[in-house]
């Protein structure tokens, strides 16, 4: 490895710049952009918040569809 392309893997920006410029040279912009939206980090409890939504009947949501 030539020591001029050597990275401080102690270095998260480091790190994370050397990762994006692979990812560059290998997917491309557009690629890079679409593989960095992969990774969200989301936010909120889904276990507990989908125990807050009530049931939607089948029916209302038929119902709901066609008026669009």
């Amino acid at each position: 490895m030539n020591e001029d392309l050597a990275i401080n893997v102690n270095s998260p920006t480091e790190i994370r710049k050397a990762g994006l410029t692979a990812l560059n040279d290998a997917l491309g912009p557009a690629g890079t952009t679409i593989f960095m939206q992969q990774f969200e980090n989301g936010s909120g409890d889904y276990t507990k918040e989908k125990y807050q939504t009530p049931d939607v009947p089948l029916d209302a949501l038929v119902t709901t569809l066609k008026l669009r």
